[in-house]
């Protein structure tokens, strides 16, 4: 099997080489990211062998862990509880149109059976393969797969660490062959687009550990991360798979998504934005505590009400919420993240046709709300309201007013703003909705 991977990712290989150098979608790729636009809602599982220690996803690098140190963890890490129904479950009551799976994190650690390392989840003693198991199980339950894949790697020596911002205390002596370790990654990526099926998009992460226009002391580019080739194979094996990257910049040629760590679309908020919003499909990538990966000691969980209210201000903004979870080592999801999804997936019951499907609304999200919109209907999300009246500015003409099936008293004002006769209707703390029809 191996000898047929190798032939299939050199001709793969041999195939984007004769790639246009302009990236153009192609008809599945655009019909891919019609549907993201409309998903609106994502479930985010940061989970591996670095869940072990229950210190986040970034113990090696913080712990300044060596190699040799971290390989214990592939004898120690057996999820026994592991259950793709449950998982896959979990996201489907809470409403979420798709899963996007870590498959190998900075640490290397690879959540599948690769044929290009034996750092990988199959030779614990668990051995089972995490991806096949998920892969699976999406398919059965109607639910798109991502495959998260870290660019950078603490673990490997052909990796480029001598010049990354990460990864100094591994322990790593062995000189790094640059060009190998590209090799390595289209060869996973090559196994991850044609063992298991469909795959809805590539998330990548990592390209900030060594930035293009980063020079070395002697004032030389560090790394070419190879993103064409890398994007162009990725295309040509599933051509409606979805590229994003957490670069914390605009988008590269070759992407199809945009993609916001910890904020909302344009927001920077935690450091890692600020840069300009795109075209593309919007999503935003957040956690319910503070952490990715399992943390021992992180129970700042958000409120149900504000994870909701995140999820409205994203779909204000037309974007996505991929919402993170970090299971336990064992493979169990803990209840506290459970508990928060299953209020999210009832909200979404009674509430998902004015996120579903919407697009951004003419006025983006505000200190009382969001907009959504979709045809003919304009939502006004409204999340707080000063006295019985509401006022906001209105581009369009309204037909119609309606909350919780009441008919509601709409009066126009000058400089095209609306009022809105709240009076006596008990609103929704969380959201309160307003259908509006109106004429565009």
């Amino acid at each position: 099997m191996k000898l047929f991977y190798t032939i299939l990712f050199f001709a793969a290989c041999l195939e984007v080489s004769r790639a246009q150098p302009a990236y153009q979608p192609s008809v599945e790729n655009l019909a891919a990211r019609k549907w993201f636009d409309s998903a609106r809602f994502g479930m985010f599982i940061h989970w591996g062998a670095f869940s072990v220690p229950g210190s986040g996803e970034w113990v090696m690098n913080e712990r300044n862990i060596t190699v040799s140190e971290y390989s214990q963890l592939q004898t120690i890490f057996n999820p026994v509880r592991f259950d793709a129904q449950k998982w896959v479950s979990a996201a489907k009551r809470a409403g979420m149109q798709y899963i996007t799976l870590i498959t190998r994190h900075h640490d290397g650690f690879s959540n599948w059976d690769t044929k290009q390392s034996d750092w990988k989840i199959t030779n614990t003693d668990w051995g089972k393969d995490a991806v096949q198991l998920m892969a699976e199980e999406c398919r059965r339950q109607g639910i798109k797969l991502f495959v998260y894949y870290s660019l950078l790697d603490w673990y490997r020596s052909d990796y480029q660490y001598e010049t990354g911002r990460t990864g100094h205390g591994t322990g790593r002596t062995v000189k790094s062959d640059w060009n190998h370790y590209i090799a390595f990654m289209k060869a996973q990526l090559t196994e991850l687009l044609t063992r298991y099926g469909p795959i809805a998009g590539v998330w990548f992460d990592g390209y900030w550990d060594q930035l293009p226009n980063d020079q070395d002391k002697n004032n030389q580019p560090r790394v070419d991360w190879h993103l064409p080739d890398i994007y162009a194979l990725i295309h040509h094996l599933q051509p409606q798979c979805l590229i994003g990257n957490n670069h914390h910049l605009s988008p590269i040629p070759g992407e199809d998504f945009q993609m916001f760590e910890k904020d909302l679309p344009g927001g920077n908020s935690t450091g890692f934005g600020g840069q300009s919003v795109s075209n593309l499909p919007l999503e935003t990538c957040e956690t319910i505590n503070n952490s990715w990966g399992f943390n021992i000691t992180d129970t700042h969980y958000k409120s149900s009400r504000d994870l909701i209210r995140l999820l409205v201000n994203d779909a204000g903004y037309g974007a996505n919420l991929l919402l993170n979870i970090g299971p336990l080592p064992n493979g169990e999801i803990q209840t506290a993240f459970t508990d928060r999804l299953d209020s999210m997936g009832n909200w979404l019951k009674k509430n998902g046709y004015a996120i579903y499907g919407t697009h951004s609304g003419y006025m983006k999200p505000q200190t009382w709300g969001a907009i959504t919109e979709k045809g003919d209907k304009v939502y006004l999300h409204i999340f707080k309201t000063d006295g019985d009246q509401f006022f906001v500015k209105m581009p369009y003409r309204v037909k119609s007013a309606i909350l919780e099936g009441r008919r509601l008293q709409v009066q126009p004002l000058a400089d095209n703003y609306i009022m809105i006769n709240l009076k006596g209707i008990p609103l929704d703390p969380v959201d309160a909705i307003v259908q509006l029809e109106v004429i565009k």
